[in-house]
């Protein structure tokens, strides 16, 4: 069968999730002939086996090691058939008209390189399913405040917006490219282990004078982070990582210093002020922040080693 569709889920060790995730690929009430494949980033937790006992039409990939999310992407879509591919997060579950939606739009709207969908929580709220490219005032700044007080140069949850529009970025849990495009840019930057990838696609998207739209009536269920929290200071760390190096590659360095020294000016006064609460609870107050920031500052004093993060655990 050609496919006019392929879709990439990565998963370690999220097979519960992804369970979920490709029973509503199989519910999804669509026309498009699909290419559903899993690349499974070493799991430990009996991923392969649900696979073939229970979707034994799923195109299955295996790494005996975490790859990361970028070149597991990347070595699945090298399999990739038809016109669009979709990256869907393995904590992520469709609509029975997700698809239907998305495509259909995209067919009537050749401008469009890119579209995201409107993430839900389990009860029903939404998620930030937009993102603006980083910079200083992005990544120093509020970005709740920002979105309250600029939306249309932040937009966001807040605004709620019913119709679909150019964005920066999307939420990459719900990520749809046109195939030609994925191909022409070369995929995802595989020097992104985990997190911001889709940004940094999608400013080589519009870079290319293509653009990416959010689309309000896709909507997709995410568990957000459900796939990181079994790994949460290592995933903080991988955090910093890749926006470090975003910076690196897509901002003047100076900016990139600038980001560093305000970063770590940040963490400080958090340190000690999360320090300080502590000890005025007794240790009654959640020590999990307080955790996470000393394993960030210690990264920062061994010199940001690849040893520490998702990229090593």
């Amino acid at each position: 069968m050609n496919a006019n569709l392929s879709i990439i889920i990565v998963s370690c060790n999220t097979q519960l999730l992804l369970q979920e995730a490709l029973l509503s690929i199989e519910k999804s009430q669509d026309s498009f002939p699909k290419l559903v494949i899993v690349f499974d980033n070493g799991s430990k937790d009996g991923t392969e086996e649900m696979i073939k006992k229970f979707f034994p039409w799923v195109l299955y990939l295996r790494s005996e090691t975490n790859l990361g999310f970028a070149k597991a992407v990347n070595s699945a879509a090298v399999y990739a058939q038809g016109d669009y591919l979709l990256l869907l997060n393995s904590d992520a579950r469709l609509e029975a008209d997700s698809i239907q939606q998305a495509i259909s739009w995209m067919e009537t709207h050749k401008e469009c390189a890119v579209c995201g969908a409107q993430l839900l929580n389990e009860d029903g709220t939404l998620q930030n399913s937009i993102a603006n490219f980083p910079t200083l005032l992005t990544e120093l700044g509020n970005k709740s405040l920002l979105r309250k007080l600029f939306p249309k140069k932040f937009p966001g949850k807040e605004n709620k917006p019913k119709n679909p529009q150019a964005v920066e970025s999307v939420i990459g849990a719900f990520f749809l490219v046109r195939k030609k495009i994925w191909d022409e840019l070369g995929g995802l930057d595989e020097r992104f282990f985990f997190f911001f990838e889709e940004t940094d696609f999608c400013f080589r998207v519009i870079q290319k004078g293509y653009q990416v739209y959010y689309l309000p009536q896709v909507k997709v269920w995410h568990g957000q982070g459900k796939t990181a929290k079994t790994v949460l200071v290592e995933a903080r760390i991988e955090y910093w990582k890749s926006r470090y190096r975003y910076f690196k590659i897509h901002r003047p360095y100076p900016e990139f210093l600038l980001l560093k020294v305000g970063l770590l000016l940040r963490l400080s006064f958090s340190l000690i002020f999360e320090s300080l609460l502590y000890l005025l609870t007794l240790g009654r107050r959640n020590s999990e922040r307080l955790r996470i920031g000393y394993q960030i500052a210690l990264w920062h004093l061994k010199g940001m080693p690849e040893s520490m993060g998702l990229s090593k655990s």
